[in-house]
């Protein structure tokens, strides 16, 4: 069974090609064996990557890159917005599973940054609010979600005192493709 023992570049690869094999598929590539829950029941999770994913339903990320059980550790909540609590997720998977790479996958189509757009009350409010601070007057909704990632990053990078790599996409609902070039 593979382990998190690599490096930033090459998990990024990983899922770089991850999304190239399920742009073209219809199923979901990723070992979900009765072996691997087995092996990774009994030794635990090894992810090589985490995801910090909003929680839209056509968003998944195991999926998006054809991994399976143990191979990656997704952080999911509305909006992609970091907070206490995703940061110390984060921290979690780097310093104690050590994973070197995080990646914040924004995308397209997003509800909770066209969201923040607007007034809102509620426990919403707390995550429209961040998203309002990350995007400022942006109306174009790809490039606010991309500021929305861009935040993000900023933010986990600032919180993690080691040598992760934190980086940001953008994944398109209609085609499936991840652009790693945000």
């Amino acid at each position: 069974m593979e382990n998190n023992k690599v490096n930033a570049a090459s998990a990024l690869e990983r899922l770089k090609a991850g999304n190239k094999k399920y742009i073209g598929s219809s199923r979901s590539a990723g070992d979900i064996s009765p072996e691997k829950r087995l092996y990774t029941a009994e030794n635990g999770q090894k992810p090589y990557a985490v995801i910090v994913s909003c929680s839209d339903s056509r968003v998944i990320p195991e999926s998006i890159f054809s991994a399976g059980i143990g191979d990656l550790f997704v952080i999911r909540v509305a909006g992609n917005v970091v907070d206490n609590i995703q940061l110390g997720s984060v921290e979690y998977a780097v310093e104690h599973l050590g994973c070197s790479l995080v990646l914040v996958l924004g995308h397209t189509g997003c509800g909770a940054v066209g969201a923040a757009q607007h007034e809102n009350d509620g426990y919403i409010k707390h995550i429209t609010d961040e998203i309002k601070r990350a995007i400022g007057t942006e109306k174009d909704a790809v490039k606010a979600s991309v500021l929305n990632v861009k935040s993000s990053v900023a933010k986990i990078k600032q919180s993690l005192s080691n040598s992760a790599l934190v980086t940001g996409a953008l994944y398109h609902t209609d085609s499936g493709i991840v652009d790693f070039d945000i």
